[in-house]
């Protein structure tokens, strides 16, 4: 399982998305933030990818060959440990660890000596963009257009997302039918 060490920078501000929905006053901030990482993670869903880099930590079972990270883009592995059934803790070296990063983002890693060791805990980065302003704007206005439909749906009413919002999010999916090796 991957699991984000920090929760991320938004791609869309707080202001941006108030300014969408056309509201003035700040008394709801707390559920416009709420709209908006929804409609985030939604979108990455969509497109198979983390949006704005950030630290990930997965548990993965020792094996040889190459073993596949579940985060997308894999920006760069930043540690890997050995963990033996007894507990046991064996920091790999740079030098043991090859990280190898297919054209859809995914990322391979291969372990030196992982003989003995029963799961091995990876800390790596991913994601499209350094930042907010590095998001494509297509991707931007897709969230905040589904951030308007949560909003407009809060009531349990509304139909399926706009399909515009799919169209917009479209060019960025990476969807994996295979190993991809």
């Amino acid at each position: 399982m991957t699991t984000s060490l920090v929760p991320g920078e938004a791609p869309v501000s707080l202001d941006e998305a108030r300014g969408w929905l056309r509201l003035g006053a700040s008394i709801d901030d707390a559920v416009v933030a709420g709209l908006v990482r929804a409609a985030a993670n939604i979108c990455e869903a969509f497109v198979g990818q983390w949006l704005i880099v950030r630290a990930a930590e997965e548990l993965l079972p020792a094996g040889a060959g190459e073993m596949r990270l579940s985060a997308r883009p894999v920006v760069a592995v930043d540690n890997a440990t050995l963990l033996s059934a007894e507990g046991a803790e064996s920091e790999v070296a740079e030098a043991g660890r090859r990280l190898r990063v297919a054209t859809d983002g995914t990322g391979w890693l291969s372990i030196d000596g992982a003989d003995g060791a029963a799961k091995i805990r990876v800390r790596y980065r991913a994601g499209m963009a350094a930042d907010a302003n590095a998001i494509p704007e297509a991707i931007r206005h897709g969230i905040l257009r589904m951030m308007q439909h949560l909003h407009d749906a809060r009531d349990g009413e509304g139909g399926a997302p706009p399909a515009m919002i799919a169209a917009l999010w479209q060019p960025w999916r990476r969807v994996g039918l295979g190993s991809g090796r």
